[in-house]
């Protein structure tokens, strides 16, 4: 019998980039996905490619930076699933600029979206993933986290925080038997470089030189990664932070 087949997972930022590829690997691995984002025809798009592969999923539009969403979101999956095992915290805005470019609302929203979200869908989640026979938790990071890339303070800290609290809870979850992973992303090729490029070739043109590997990653190699950190076969993992990211947490290749 497949062991994920009894499995519910709540994949955000689900409409595209990693997220998307995620949810379809996790589909196609026999859980039940529950696709968050604030863009509904993107989630229906992706539940639609899930639906005609064989798998199971349930949208939900909704935006993570509003404190009630973590409530809304864990009562529609119970309430579609009947339970919850897996959370990939993937949702996230990048905002890039010197410190006096910052308002404090930009300041408020990153902690929202990339923090905030984070920590009370986690939380809100607790007596289900407790009732769980094999929880685990994926937190999407940057590698943006662990090294200085100019015009990322603001971005840059909300992705250290979010190794930081993915370690902490992987100790204090423990004896729950909830496993709680990271991921320190390198450069994929997803929209969310629009924010700051305008563009996706234009992001190539400033990321791919800092990256030894030399190229941008596709998401689904990012959801390989987070496949694995809730596999039933890692099970004795929990607290890493895997950085998957063409080896630029190396530091600029030379030349």
């Amino acid at each position: 019998m497949n062991a994920n087949a009894q499995r519910v997972a709540v994949v955000t930022g689900a409409g595209t980039g990693i997220g998307a590829a995620t949810a379809r690997l996790l589909a196609e691995k026999g859980l039940s996905v529950v696709l968050v984002g604030r863009r509904a025809e993107l989630l229906e798009k992706n539940a639609a490619r899930i639906a005609a592969a064989g798998g199971r999923a349930h949208v939900l539009a909704d935006d993570i930076a509003d404190p009630a969403a973590p409530k809304r979101i864990v009562d529609a999956t119970l309430a579609t699933f009947g339970g919850l095992d897996v959370i990939v915290n993937n949702a996230a805005t990048i905002k890039t600029g010197p410190l006096d470019a910052y308002t404090q609302e930009d300041f408020d929203y990153h902690i929202a979206v990339n923090v905030k979200s984070i920590f009370f869908l986690i939380q809100e989640a607790l007596p289900a993933l407790r009732a769980s026979s094999d929880a685990a938790i994926v937190n999407i990071s940057s590698v943006v986290g662990s090294i200085v890339k100019p015009g990322n303070a603001l971005y840059g800290m909300t992705k250290a925080a979010v190794e930081y609290l993915s370690r902490a809870l992987a100790h204090e979850l423990a004896a729950d038997r909830i496993r709680v992973g990271c991921i320190a992303s390198g450069s994929v090729k997803t929209p969310i470089h629009v924010l700051w490029a305008g563009s996706i070739e234009n992001a190539e043109r400033d990321l791919v030189p800092r990256i030894p590997l030399g190229r941008m990653a596709e998401p689904e190699e990012l959801a390989y990664w987070v496949y694995q950190l809730v596999a039933p076969e890692t099970g004795f993992m929990t607290g890493d932070v895997l950085h998957v990211d063409g080896g630029q947490i190396l530091g600029n290749p030379e030349g």
